[in-house]
């Protein structure tokens, strides 16, 4: 059901974080096989499809309307320059595109509702990170990969943009105590997305970006403090299989119970990814 090539690189990054979470845990106490980690494995495993070909659809349609608006001399002067340049910029277009979808997935009450399944997430590991909606990671790939696809970037470019992200997302969320020093302010780490998914009043709306966090803190979206978080997840209650978790957003607010306490006055108050 998933292809060759996906299933390499799945167990490549298995057989890389799950030695690497057993000796150097950020938190020592939690067991391999945490809360709801086989739900977080059939993400892993199937949710790839459904994102794949909802990418396809999206970005296809758009690309319609875009690429017409777009002057032809513009992504033959992209393609004209070093690959390396190319993938400087695309890293940084396509992380502004992750910031604000990312942003509006906690800003708008409906959207949130999609991301909040990210959010539930109460044990931060490498398997954490495939824990999120079809809805959510169609429409904030996206955001990210629309602009350079229009722009006309090469595929090469694009091809390392992925790769770095791919990696970098599974990274950040694992449980390690890996710090990046003083590079903490230029690349994400487990240090700064942590605090993203932190269960921690200062922490909710923090730190957005997916590579770089100079994006937050010109934002004033940055939350770094020097100690990690001790608490994860949403106060709302959410569903924890999977086939509930891809149906939740869709039902009723009152069936479902409220999405924050503060819903009303602040749209995002309960909400630390």
């Amino acid at each position: 059901m998933f292809d060759l090539i996906d299933f390499k690189a799945m167990l490549v990054i298995a057989l890389i974080f799950i030695p690497l979470e057993q000796l150097l845990p950020l938190h020592a106490e939690q067991p391999l096989t945490r809360r709801h980690w086989l739900n977080d494995v059939f993400y892993l495993l199937f949710n790839g499809i459904v994102i794949k070909f909802g990418l396809l659809v999206v970005v296809g349609a758009a690309m319609l309307l875009v690429e017409r608006l777009i002057p032809p001399a513009l992504p033959a002067a992209i393609r004209s320059q070093p690959v390396w340049l190319q993938a400087l910029e695309v890293l940084v277009i396509a992380d502004i595109g992750f910031y604000l979808a990312h942003r509006a997935f906690h800003a708008v009450p409906f959207l949130w509702r999609f991301h909040a399944i990210h959010h539930s997430i109460e044990e931060m590991d490498w398997l954490a990170a495939h824990r999120v909606h079809p809805v959510d990671q169609i429409l904030t790939k996206s955001a990210s990969l629309l602009p350079v696809l229009a722009l006309g970037y090469s595929g090469e470019a694009i091809f390392i943009y992925v790769l770095i992200y791919q990696w970098q997302s599974v990274f950040i969320h694992s449980n390690t105590r890996i710090r990046f020093g003083p590079l903490k302010w230029l690349l994400a780490s487990p240090q700064f997305h942590h605090w993203h998914h932190a269960n921690e009043r200062r922490a909710f709306d923090k730190n957005f970006a997916g590579q770089l966090p100079l994006l937050d803190l010109l934002c004033c979206t940055l939350y770094m403090p020097d100690r990690m978080p001790e608490k994860y997840g949403v106060d709302a209650p959410v569903p924890q299989l999977y086939h509930r978790q891809l149906v939740y957003p869709l039902i009723s607010e009152t069936d479902a119970g409220p999405v924050s306490p503060a819903v009303e006055a602040v749209p995002a108050a309960a909400k630390p990814d």
